[in-house]
């Protein structure tokens, strides 16, 4: 054994809880003038982000960000993916695939958050939908060769995260992706928000059953009338 052998063993652990700094970072929010998107978007620009909304129309994306204020700008889709360093993926379900292939050029080389849910509804309720490619994160991955596709934000309520008069959102944001160092981006601007945590939650094989545990959160929520969140114990 040489002596890098040994110093190599002996190497402390990375805490998982040392994040980087990712106050700089500029973030997109396709399908920004949705509720969860244009939630997102208030919530990090209000903790110091950069926030750039987008929209297929530049005017809708305009009209949403002056009226979140905080600095966020509006733009269409393609110019806020071009402009961002981080985009997140907020857009329907139904448009998801469509809207990923179009941006194949724009998204090269970004470091992307998909937090679609394939749902379901009939008189019974929500209930999850499983992509051909697995998850829709999984298809995101596989339209997007040339970006970093992570997993996040999926079990958050669009109600509270757009309320100004909630200062806290008491929750566990479950991060999934393939590369640490993307993964830890996340947790970092999902640390950013008051009173939320991200946590490390696998890669994104395991994307499906985070996606589809919001059908569950939406009979808890009809159930006892709540915006339910999650958290993680024991870490």
């Amino acid at each position: 054994m040489t002596s890098t052998d040994s110093a190599a063993q002996k190497a402390p652990a990375k805490d998982p809880w040392d994040l980087p700094d990712v106050s700089g970072l500029v973030v997109g929010v396709l399908g920004g003038t949705g509720p969860q998107g244009k939630g997102l978007a208030y919530r990090l620009a209000k903790a110091g982000q950069r926030v750039i909304v987008g929209s297929r129309a530049a005017e809708r994306a305009e009209a949403a960000a002056a009226e979140l204020g905080h600095g966020v700008e509006g733009a269409d889709n393609a110019e806020t993916a071009r402009r961002s360093d981080v985009v997140i993926v907020a857009v329907p379900w139904d448009g998801h695939g469509e809207t990923l292939q179009s941006l194949r050029g724009e998204l090269a080389g970004k470091l992307v958050v998909d937090c679609v849910n394939p749902l379901g509804f009939d008189k019974k309720g929500a209930y999850a939908l499983k992509p051909e490619e697995g998850s829709a994160a999984e298809q995101a991955a596989a339209l997007l060769p040339d970006s970093r596709v992570t997993a996040a934000f999926h079990h958050l309520s669009a109600v509270l995260l757009q309320d100004p008069e909630i200062a806290e959102i008491d929750t566990d944001v479950m991060v999934l992706g393939e590369a640490r160092t993307d993964v830890e981006t996340v947790q970092a601007l999902a640390g950013r928000i008051p009173g939320m945590r991200g946590i490390f939650a696998g890669r994104l094989r395991n994307a499906h059953q985070v996606e589809s545990l919001v059908a569950n959160i939406i009979s808890v929520n009809r159930r006892y009338k709540a915006h339910a969140g999650l958290r993680v114990t024991d870490v």
